[in-house]
């Protein structure tokens, strides 16, 4: 079973691709980018839960 420090390792990674595609895409596929901004939420909120401070780490800032 994976740690707490891997799980988090590997969310924060997923967070920080997700956001560059979603900055790179705005503006051209609309569905897609609202599909990645569910995924954005659902990751932001448990980097949260899990005490990430992602003040540094969210580009999309919404």
């Amino acid at each position: 079973m994976p740690s707490a420090a891997d799980i988090i390792k590997d969310y924060v990674s997923e967070f920080s691709r997700l956001q560059n595609w979603m900055i790179a895409i705005k503006d051209k596929d609309f569905v897609t980018y609202n599909s990645m901004h569910d995924r954005y939420i659902e990751l932001k909120v448990t980097l949260t839960s899990l005490g990430v401070n992602l003040t540094e780490l969210d580009k999309i800032k919404e």
